[in-house]
This record gives structure tokens, sequence and C-alpha cells, in this order.
């Protein structure tokens, strides 16, 4: 047991780099949010007699007029500048909202350390149970990227922006989630649980385009749910799109198709992505 512990330890300085990266995503997401043009509110120092001696300002020029309801054309452009954000967010890390990413950094360096002890363990070792729990991450993942389609389509039919709204920052929580995880799998290059006895080892040349972490499945779930839950954010739809998602998490587990590491940092970089991507965009009320 010392031993493989030993060997996951020498491969956590590269693997915590990959995920810190990431990992300050929180606190940009409210900084940037405040931002947005929809929040904006009219300067306190201006007085009724300022405002009232501009009768002719059009009113898309005032500091608190309506936004345009979002559509998908504006996806491409949000999406481009949520990367720059998203990549750029380890600059705006500060002592004062450092406190999340630096417990999520060490919450996964102790999950990697036992992810090979707990994908050796006997109850894994269930051809049927991976196979069925296989399928069921499969079904719910597919469930959560349809879901701002339908979303986005009802709300088409029934002329609801919030509705659209909803799902056109699904999809673009969905999409900015997996071009940042292509990279840090890229970067990662971690061995599958079905290779070499489950040591799960980082930069592996072999690996290719198949790294293990970490999970797109987990990320695509978070962001999703993340997005759905924050634009209705009554409490049974919490615990159905947070559940559902925490299902897909542990099922990519028990299928044995990642290490627990993987879906915790996959599931994390979701939520903080829809989290950005909703603070930074929502204009529906």
């Amino acid at each position: 047991m010392l031993l493989t512990r030993f060997r996951a330890l020498r491969s956590l300085p590269h693997a915590l780099a990959t995920c810190a990266l990431l990992l300050s995503l929180g606190q940009p997401a409210c900084a940037q949010s405040a931002t947005n043009p929809s929040a904006s509110t009219p300067s306190s120092t201006q007085s009724p007699t300022q405002s009232s001696t501009q009768p002719d300002t059009p009113p898309s020029a005032l500091p608190d007029a309506p936004q345009p309801a979002l559509t998908p054309r504006d996806l491409p452009r949000n999406i481009l500048h949520d990367q720059a954000a998203i990549w750029t967010s380890p600059a705006h890390l500060r002592m004062s909202n450092a406190l999340g990413p630096v417990a999520l950094v060490l919450a996964t360096t102790l999950v990697i350390t036992t992810d090979h002890q707990v994908m050796s363990s006997s109850r894994l070792q269930n051809a049927s149970l991976n196979s069925h729990a296989s399928t069921a991450s499969n079904g719910l993942v597919g469930g959560f990227v349809a879901a701002p389609a339908i979303i986005y389509g009802l709300g088409r039919f029934r002329h609801d922006d919030h509705a659209t709204e909803t799902g056109i920052l699904g999809a673009e929580a969905i999409v900015d989630s997996l071009a940042v995880n292509e990279v840090l799998k890229i970067v990662s290059l971690r061995e599958r649980p079905t290779v070499d006895n489950a040591r799960g080892r980082f930069f592996q040349p072999s690996v290719a385009f198949n790294s293990s972490f970490p999970s797109n499945h987990a990320i695509v779930a978070w962001s999703s749910a993340t997005v759905i839950a924050s634009e209705y954010p009554g409490i049974l739809t919490k615990i159905t799109a947070y559940g559902l998602a925490t299902g897909v998490s542990l099922t990519r587990v028990l299928g044995r198709e990642h290490f627990p590491s993987d879906v915790l940092v996959g599931s994390a970089i979701g939520w903080m992505i829809g989290r950005y991507v909703v603070h930074r965009h929502r204009r529906a009320e």
C-alpha cells in the first residue's frame, strides 16, 4: 500500500497543476458577473434634475435599459469571451478568494492518493455492475445534453424568454466545459482504471486522446445541471438536477470508467463553469 501511494504522490505535482488552473474559476465568476450589462444600475450620484434634463436620451443608452434576449447567434462570441476569462482566471486569485480553490486542490490531492485502492476493491470487480453503471451514466449524461435543447424548444414554442435563455446558457456551459476538459485531458494523459491494474499514472503518451482525467461525463452533467438549477432555483429542481448529476459522477466510478479524482475534478469544474456562464450572461428575469 505504501508503495502504491508513493507512486501516486509522484504524479501529484503535475496533476494538481493541471486542476488548479481551473479550480480558481469560482471567484472570477462572481467578479465578472458584476460587469454584466444586465446588472447595471443608474449611478447613485445622478440627481433627478440631471436625469430629467435629458428627455431625448434613447432608452438603449440608459444604464438600466433592458438588454435584448439571448439568441443562438450570441453563442460563438460568448463562448470565446468565456474561454478567455476561464484561462486567465488564476490571475484573479487573491488571499480573499483562494479558500475554495485551495480546499478543492487539497481534496483532490487526498483522493488521488486513494484512487488505486478504491478501484482495486473487490466490490468494483463485477462485470455486471460495471456494465449497468456505464449504461446508466451514458443515459444520464445524454439527458443533460438534450435538456438545454428541449428547454429552448419549449421556450420558443411558448414564447418564454426565460426558458429559451436557459437552453442557450445550458448549451454554452456544455461547450465551454468540453473545450476546457479536452485541454486538461491532453495535458494530463492519465491511464484509465482498466489499464495497468488501475495505477492511474499520468503523462503516459500511449493514452493519446483517451485520457481519464478529468471525466467528460461529470463535467458535462454538472455544467448543464448548474445552469438549470440556477435559472429555476426551486428546491425540487435543484434536488433533481444536482441529484442526477451526482448519479453521473458515481456511475462513472462504479462502471470503472474513471477514478474518483477524475469525477471530483470534472464535477467541480463543471459546476464552476455553469455558475460562471449564468452569472455572466443571464438576462431574463
